[in-house]
């Protein structure tokens, strides 16, 4: 037991991922364990693998792992392409640039188009590039949909429309971890051939769970693909999947409460969803633009309706201010990663948030940085309240 005095109230998690767990899903993960081969699972896992498509907005195979998002990745890879295969990437980020060294690891030849980590997929970049590959010997485009250590967002029905004008056969697969449930995303009108995302951010649950959604140009493909797999292997997930069952142990109570994230989403409805993040994203952006401080992102196009990265004034670290932020305040922020790292913070508002939850997190801020001796301006928390009052009606 700790001797440090009890703080008061909930400590304010403003991380982009993982983000705080309704009380609902918290008390649907604390069902008693069952048993994963009997019929009461099966319910349960007919439920979810059907429901998740919705989310998804696909009538395709979802599969679900208990894993991380990177589990997905993995699944994704692994299951479509083969050792010396070509594909083609997009650095937008850190996440972006992790996955191309997996595929490194893995075997695979990621040609990566270098960007400056404040912009989105350039799709007549990736045309261009696709054009030139007579031979076809790019097996599949990579893209993150929303770039979570930098707060930009990018357009997946752009890069699909480019992949079509150059007559390009190569697979399509999207990172949605940090979109999923936030920002609109069409799996199949889109024309993706797998998704990827986890538990831990839009869908509201804690870590523990992620997917692959999967087209049935990708299932074929999957059939030639020859880098080794067992866990992450469609072809031994498929046939237990129809029955509503899984080819090892699942997280069980992390799919109850799945199947309530999705009770929960569809009960909102998922343009109020959406609608009701871009308010919250749109309110940051005010707070950040009235202290002073610059927005990571360039181009308001990518905007990223789940956090929003801030750029600090030279010669203050970010990491310092959320030291600030978080031992005065009891708030966590997002912390810049790799070459971000003390360049920038970051605030989630993503997940199961309202109005008042987006204030308290920006005044936290606000009195943070002036705690912290950054230089800004006042107003920034009174911008974002005008923002929401104004829009509150069309909520």
């Amino acid at each position: 037991m700790s001797n440090a005095p009890r703080r008061a109230g909930r400590h304010f998690l403003q991380i982009p991922g993982p983000t705080p767990v309704p009380d609902r899903i918290l008390r649907a993960i604390s069902m008693p364990t069952i048993d994963h081969r009997g019929p009461e699972f099966q319910a349960l896992g007919k439920r979810v693998l059907e429901g998740i498509k919705t989310i998804f907005k696909t009538s395709g195979h979802v599969f679900i792992y208990p894993a991380s998002g990177t589990g997905a990745w993995e699944a994704a890879l692994a299951n479509t392409l083969s050792p010396g295969d070509k594909v083609l990437m997009f650095e937008t980020g850190h996440f972006a640039t992790l996955w191309k060294k997996m595929a490194e690891k893995l075997g695979i030849e990621p040609e990566f188009i270098a960007s400056d980590w404040r912009s989105g997929v350039d799709a007549t970049a990736i045309e261009a590039r696709l054009r030139e590959d007579k031979a076809h010997t790019i097996k599949a485009v990579c893209i993150v949909h929303n770039e979570t250590s930098t707060g930009v967002a990018s357009n997946v029905a752009q890069v699909r429309k480019a992949m079509d004008a150059a007559s390009h056969p190569a697979l399509l697969l999207v990172d949605t971890i940090s979109s999923l449930a936030s920002i609109d995303y069409r799996h199949d009108e889109w024309g993706v051939d797998v998704t990827v995302s986890g538990s831990q951010k839009g869908l509201m649950l804690p870590p523990g769970l992620s997917f692959t959604a999967v087209s049935e140009k990708a299932l074929a493909a999957s059939q030639a693909s020859t880098l080794p797999k067992l866990f992450w292997a469609w072809s031994e997930m498929t046939p237990h999947n129809k029955n509503g069952f899984f080819p090892y142990t699942p997280g069980t109570n992390l799919l109850y409460g799945l199947a309530e994230a999705i009770d929960m989403l569809h009960e909102e409805g998922l343009d109020r969803v959406f609608a009701r993040h871009d308010r919250h994203a749109e309110a940051t952006r005010r707070a950040v633009r009235a202290w002073g401080l610059e927005i990571l992102c360039r181009d308001p196009v990518c905007y990223s309706s789940s956090l929003t990265a801030v750029l600090m004034p030279e010669g203050h670290d970010a990491d310092r201010l959320r030291q600030f932020v978080l031992e005065h305040f009891d708030m966590s922020l997002g912390t810049g990663l790799t070459k971000l790292a003390g360049k920038v913070f970051r605030i989630g508002h993503l997940g199961d948030t309202n109005d008042l939850t987006i204030l308290g997190a920006l005044a936290g801020v606000e009195m943070g940085l002036g705690l912290a001796g950054v230089p800004h301006k006042a107003g920034g928390v009174q911008s974002a309240m005008e923002h929401l009052s104004r829009t509150s009606r069309a909520a």
